[in-house]
């Protein structure tokens, strides 16, 4: 295949060390019933030299233009009627201390419209301002900058989960016996647990109702934020310090509602690997392309333990509150 450095593929999951683009320009149209995965936020972060990485644009209209086409490849492989999801978060235009804020997720949205996507959902997820503070310095996220000026004090912007469905007629992704796993951090009430792969009416299924009302939500404040797998042996010297996955539970809860058994879920930016690792475990078959070859090689890691269900979540941050 053109473009790809090393690959690794099974009856579970097929992964590629290469340029997304010239991968998903050989897989045929709506093959897919899915994506999800974090994009490189319009050039704030560098992931690597490649002159081939879509974060080395030289301006945001290059950017935008070369997202553009991955947008436009993931529409023609989507089958008709089924979603993608895209994590996006506001971009600080500086850390100076007095910095505006872009609207990338807003201009995510107007991105696939215009290429054939129907915006159909948002999520909020909550991050604790004090950790926000701590792995990424900002600036004017601390109780120092409000006792000092509170006209300048920032805010620890939710992460956004965007979902975005292929118009068109599609087989439904059904979910006859209602929501089986709860991803998240608060406690399943012992009496709802005999509900669990409830056969009799679903009107009556309390667990999967409990669930629903969880994920239905456009705010997810019970998202494990530290429930990641393990990146920090893929980073290399030079990476930026705030290289970090995306939560499991945002993934999981994507990928049981958008998605069923044994379908196809497709990330272009695999990173570590965790929209594969949890797609997999999900009883779904994983998709990933990967340009780095240091992220592959821990993205093979960590799917080599995804029936092990010991991985370690790795702490991002430590609460330190000095500098507050």
């Amino acid at each position: 295949m053109a473009g790809v450095m090393n690959s690794q593929i099974t009856d579970r999951w097929a992964i590629y060390n290469g340029d997304s683009m010239d991968v998903m320009r050989e897989m045929p149209d709506a093959s897919i019933h899915a994506s999800v995965y974090s994009p490189p936020f319009a050039g704030l972060y560098h992931y690597s030299s490649s002159d081939r990485d879509v974060s080395n644009a030289r301006n945001y209209d290059e950017f935008r233009e070369h997202y553009g086409m991955f947008v436009q490849q993931l529409h023609r492989l989507t089958k008709p009627g089924r979603c993608t999801g895209v994590h996006a978060a506001p971009i600080p235009s500086s850390n100076s201390g007095s910095d505006s804020l872009f609207d990338f997720p807003g201009d995510v949205i107007r991105l696939h419209e215009e290429n054939g996507w129907d915006w159909i959902a948002r999520h909020a997820i909550w991050k604790e301002p004090l950790a926000v503070r701590n792995r990424t310095m900002q600036h004017n996220l601390s109780h120092r900058t409000i006792v000092e000026d509170g006209a300048l004090g920032g805010v620890a912007s939710a992460d956004e989960l965007l979902i975005f469905r292929k118009r068109g007629a599609a087989e439904p992704a059904a979910h006859p016996t209602g929501l089986d796993y709860y991803a998240g951090s608060e406690q399943v009430p012992a009496d709802l647990l005999r509900f669990r792969n409830w056969t009799g009416k679903q009107t009556e299924n309390r667990y999967s109702h409990w669930i629903w009302r969880r994920y239905a939500s456009s705010v997810w404040d019970d998202v494990r934020l530290d429930h990641v797998l393990p990146f920090r042996d893929a980073k290399d010297p030079d990476d930026e310090k705030h290289v970090h996955p995306l939560q499991l539970d945002v993934i999981a809860r994507f990928v049981q509602l958008r998605t069923m058994p044994g379908e196809v879920v497709l990330t272009p930016f695999m990173g570590v690997g965790s929209e594969v690792y949890e797609s997999v475990r999900l009883g779904r078959v994983g998709v990933g392309i990967e340009l780095k070859p240091s992220y592959y090689e821990q993205a093979i890691r960590n799917l080599a333990a995804v029936d092990t269900d010991n991985l370690e979540a790795e702490p991002l941050f430590a609460a330190d509150y000095a500098d507050a």
